[in-house]
C-alpha cells in the first residue's frame, strides 16, 4: 500500500472560540457580510497563526477525515478546499493538530485519486511541523477511519479522529480531550460534546408521542481520542460483523469500553450546507478581531 508524506518546518494557524449561533442565508458562499469591508482578517490570521510544535515523545496520532463528497455543500469538488482567508478548510483543521505536542503525526484521509491536490493545496503551501501522511478513504466515514488507522504505527497509544469539514477546533481542546484520557486509566475513549439545549421529541409517523429530558442528551461532535489498542480491536469487530456505527465512539462503545465526555463548544460545527460557512466566517471574525483588542 503506497504512502505519501510530506513534512516541513514550522506551523501557521488560528484558533476560533467565540460562539455564534446559526444563522440562515441562501447566499452563504457569495460574501463576508459578517465581516466589515476594512476588516483585514487574512492578515489577522498571518499575524495571530497557531505555531506547529512536537514533543520529544508524542503518543498520539491524529486521523483527520475529508473523505466526503460535499454534496448537501452544493460546490463542485467538495467543501475541504472551500478557504476562509484564503486558507482551506481542511488546513485550518490540520493545523490545529499540527500545534498539539503529543500528536506526531496527522493521517489525511480522501479520495486516493485527489491526493496529490489536496497535499498541493491545503498542506505544501502551509509550514506543518508535524508529518502529514496521506491515505486513501473508503465508500463510509468507518471505512475512511478504518483505513486511517491502517496508516498509525502501533508505536502511537492513542488515535484522535476529527472530521476535515470542523475547522474551528482549537488546539487547546484537542490536547485537552487528549490529556483527559491519559488521566483517567480506566477509560477507553474521550469524546468532544456539547449539552443539548433543544427540546426533543419522539416522533413516530408524524405524531409527538413523548418528550425526553434533555439533560441526559448531548450533541456528539470531534475530535474524539481513543487508546489505539481498542480502537483497532472496534473496527476491526464491526468490520467483521457487518455493523456499522455513527461515529467512532459508537465502535468502542459496542465493545463495552466505557468512553468520556468533553465539554465542548457549539462554534466547532462542520461545515455541511452552504449557511454553515457563513457562521464559520463571522466566528473566525469575532475571535480575530477580539484577540486583536486583547493585544494592543
Amino acid at each position: 500500500m503506497g504512502k505519501s508524506m510530506k513534512r516541513q518546518s514550522e506551523g501557521a494557524g488560528t484558533l476560533m472560540t467565540q460562539t455564534i449561533d446559526p444563522i440562515y442565508s441562501p447566499s452563504a458562499l457569495q460574501g463576508f457580510s459578517l465581516v466589515p469591508d476594512e476588516f483585514d482578517m487574512e492578515a489577522l490570521v498571518k499575524e495571530h497563526g497557531l505555531q506547529g510544535k512536537v514533543g520529544k515523545n508524542p503518543k498520539t496520532a491524529a486521523i483527520i477525515l475529508a473523505g466526503g463528497t460535499g454534496e448537501r455543500f452544493g460546490k463542485e469538488g467538495g467543501k475541504q478546499l472551500v478557504e476562509i482567508a484564503h486558507k482551506p478548510i481542511l488546513t485550518w483543521s490540520a493545523e490545529a493538530f499540527d500545534a498539539v505536542e503529543d500528536i506526531g503525526l496527522i493521517v489525511i484521509v480522501c479520495p486516493e485519486e485527489r491526493h496529490e491536490e489536496y497535499l498541493k493545496t491545503a498542506i505544501d503551501p502551509f509550514p506543518f511541523v508535524t508529518p502529514v501522511v496521506m491515505a486513501p478513504s473508503g465508500a463510509t466515514r468507518q471505512e475512511s477511519a478504518f483505513s486511517g488507522i491502517e496508516y498509525v504505527p502501533d508505536e502511537y497509544e492513542y488515535v484522535v479522529t476529527h472530521d476535515g469539514a470542523r475547522p474551528l477546533v482549537s488546539s487547546e481542546l484537542i490536547a485537552h480531550a487528549i490529556n483527559t484520557l491519559k488521566g483517567n486509566f480506566d477509560a477507553d475513549g474521550a469524546v468532544v460534546a456539547h449539552p443539548a439545549i433543544d427540546t426533543l421529541k419522539v416522533v413516530e409517523d408524524g405524531v409527538i408521542v413523548g418528550t425526553p429530558d434533555r439533560r441526559v442528551f448531548w450533541n456528539a461532535q470531534t475530535p474524539q481520542v481513543f487508546r489505539s489498542g481498542i480502537y483497532r480491536r472496534a473496527h476491526a469487530s464491526a468490520l467483521s460483523d457487518g455493523f456499522v456505527g455513527t461515529d467512532d465512539s459508537s465502535l468502542i462503545e459496542r465493545l463495552g469500553g466505557r468512553v468520556l465526555v468533553v465539554e465542548g463548544k457549539r462554534d466547532n460545527i462542520k461545515l455541511t450546507v452552504p449557511e454553515d460557512y457563513l457562521m464559520m466566517v463571522a466566528a473566525v471574525g469575532a475571535h480575530l478581531r477580539e484577540k486583536e483588542g486583547r493585544d494592543l
